[in-house]
């Protein structure tokens, strides 16, 4: 499937000339909750339609001084409902490991949260020291295998453990036992969601336990708290509000070589665009912060 272009006519840029990519993921296999985030690359994309070009922060219209290209979205599963988990990872992982040898800094959009292991997984084999993988979210992700399955969405952080990858995750409030036990046994790092609620120095804290100069950024939107972001599968209370996610990022994209990032598991709903809207929103951040704050 072939979507419209990240902030439509906005965007006057060839694939050749843009240094950004979007990658659009629908793909939707093992979701074990509200269903629908194989709907959320569209929608973003054409939530970003609405966008306004400057952002105030940076003080520019990033998408007039840079080229964003939205290239074929892969791994649909609203076309191929027969894609398996294992076709999506070799699919996703091709397709990316060719967008870093093309030079892009590669935005995926999925989609379920089970697809970062492919995205990482193309990192890995193209560069030759290790980076921390910065997951955002509301779950730890950690169970090896969920509903007979070890690439369920609910598994793709021990996923990528088992790639042997430093990992950060900041907005955590809920796990199982299995993963508590886990994160104890290995010293996981961990920010949990109700210490950033008491800590005002969490940032500075979080980035202390980042071991590497590069990091790749993982986004499952329910890391946002649900009456910002009520369109995910999951929901949790308790989440980042805008301006702690953001300023977080920047913090990141300033101290640290932020390789690329993935926006996931946005599951739109039903008379309403605030989900979409802010996803996009984030998205075109994400763009202006690898391009100016780097």
């Amino acid at each position: 499937m072939t979507f419209k272009q990240f902030i439509g006519s906005e965007a006057h840029s060839n694939y050749e000339a843009a240094p950004v990519v979007i990658l659009p993921i629908p793909y939707e296999k093992t979701t074990t909750y509200r269903q629908g985030c194989q709907n959320g690359p569209e929608a973003i994309i054409t939530a970003s339609d609405q966008l306004e070009a400057y952002d105030i922060e940076l003080g520019k219209e990033i998408c007039q001084e840079i080229g964003i290209y939205t290239v074929k979205a892969i791994a649909d599963t609203k076309t191929n409902p027969e894609l398996t988990p294992e076709m999506m990872l070799k699919i996703v992982t091709a397709e990316v490991a060719q967008l870093l040898a093309d030079g892009k800094f590669v935005i995926a959009l999925g989609g379920e949260h089970s697809i970062t292991a492919a995205v990482v997984r193309a990192y890995q084999q193209k560069l030759s020291q290790p980076f921390t993988v910065i997951q955002i979210d509301a779950h730890g992700d950690l169970r090896h295998c969920y509903e007979g399955s070890i690439y369920n969405h609910a598994c793709v952080m021990r996923r990528v453990l088992d790639l042997g990858l430093p990992t950060l995750a900041v907005g955590i409030r809920s796990i199982c036992l299995e993963e508590a036990q886990l994160i104890k046994q290995q010293q996981i790092p961990v920010v949990w969601a109700k210490d950033i609620e008491r800590n005002s120095d969490w940032i500075e804290q979080a980035i202390a336990k980042i071991s590497t100069d590069q990091v790749f950024i993982t986004i499952d939107l329910d890391g946002l708290d649900p009456s910002l972001m009520p369109g995910v599968g999951t929901p949790e209370p308790g989440g980042l509000n805008w301006y702690e996610l953001n300023e977080f990022l920047q913090r990141i994209f300033r101290q640290h070589q932020v390789i690329g990032c993935d926006v996931m598991e946005l599951a739109p709903t039903l008379d309403s665009v605030v989900s979409e809207f802010i996803a996009a929103k984030l998205v075109y951040k994400l763009i202006g912060y690898s391009q100016f704050l780097s």
